[in-house]
């Protein structure tokens, strides 16, 4: 799917500052499904028998690597586990990803744009993909709430201090 959204964002508060201040551009090359899998596990008993209210457990990740001088592939994870009573309804595993690039983007703010504006692109259409596929299988739509990517990036980089400190200890 190619896709050649583009998102700004000026580092000055009003139109004064955009000579000196550069521009903050990622566009997005290609968005694509890298891996997907759904497991009905317990089919065709969950879906005729009256379930409890299913537990409904989220997983986000995001990663990225340089491919090639300029441009990353951002790698959005959602998983979902459903459950009713001790019974699995659904797995589904969802690595949807995009090749992007942020030129003319200082070093210092390149790792942000890339893992927070990036994967906000992104989850629209992975969310898509979740309903659809969940629908597909049997059950109502799962439709993941909006996800703060801000947050996500915070953990991750809390979690590698932590591994780095933990590696400096042994």
């Amino acid at each position: 799917m190619a896709n050649n959204s583009k998102t700004t964002d000026s580092a000055a508060a009003d139109g004064a500052g955009e000579n000196t201040q550069a521009m903050r551009q990622l566009i997005m090359h290609a968005q694509y499904i890298k891996d997907l899998s759904f497991e009905n596990p317990n089919a065709p008993n969950v879906l005729t028998e009256n379930t409890a209210q299913p537990d409904v457990e989220i997983g986000v990740n995001v990663g990225a690597k340089m491919i090639g001088e300029d441009q990353f592939e951002v790698l959005l994870n959602l998983t979902a586990k459903a459950k009713a009573d001790d019974t699995a309804l659904f797995l589904v595993d969802l690595t949807y990803a995009g090749l992007v690039s942020a030129p003319n983007t200082p070093e210092n703010e390149l790792n942000p744009l890339i893992m927070i504006e990036a994967p906000r692109l992104l989850f629209p259409f992975a969310r898509a993909i979740v309903s659809d596929m969940t629908r597909d299988g049997g059950f109502m739509p799962l439709n993941i709430q909006p996800v703060d990517f801000v947050a996500v990036y915070q953990h991750n980089l809390a979690r590698q201090q932590e591994e780095a400190q933990a590696g400096e200890v042994h």
